[in-house]
């Protein structure tokens, strides 16, 4: 980890700090152009727009999706307060992002915060394979 590391790190949580002030959920991140630019930065919305999707890692992986092209996005570096959720790190993998480096882990978030943790929803499948390939078939080629 480098001192920009560091610095950009400290601003997440700075982030999460503010969020906590303003009556949401402790979590903030921002995002850093290849170049060491701050591209983008947000802190958790969830409560104030009743929007359980509303994590900043989320909003800033959507955001590189629409105004980064892939080559840059893959160049940047994301900085979160907590390393982020499945939901999160879905999008940003799906986004293109170069890396993300956070200052809490999920393991010392369950400590910090217990009972907090999201239970896994059972899932069945897969089912009606042949005809769920329709729509499918060829889309991808």
């Amino acid at each position: 980890m480098t001192e920009d590391d560091e610095r950009h790190l400290r601003r997440a949580v700075a982030l999460a700090a503010e969020a906590r002030a303003s009556g949401e959920a402790p979590f903030g991140s921002l995002l850093v152009g290849p170049d060491g630019t701050v591209l983008a930065e947000d802190h958790n919305t969830v409560l104030g727009d009743r929007d359980i999707s509303a994590h900043p890692e989320l909003k800033l992986a959507r955001w590189a999706a629409r105004e980064l092209d892939p080559g840059t996005a893959a160049g940047t570096t994301m900085y979160t307060s907590c390393q982020p959720c499945r939901m999160c790190a879905g999008a940003i993998e799906r986004s293109g992002l170069g890396r993300v480096v956070y200052a809490i882990s999920v393991e010392q978030f369950a400590v910090l915060a217990p009972g907090r943790e999201w239970p896994n929803v059972p899932q069945e499948g897969p089912a009606l394979f042949d005809e769920a390939r329709v729509p499918l078939d060829g889309y991808y080629r």
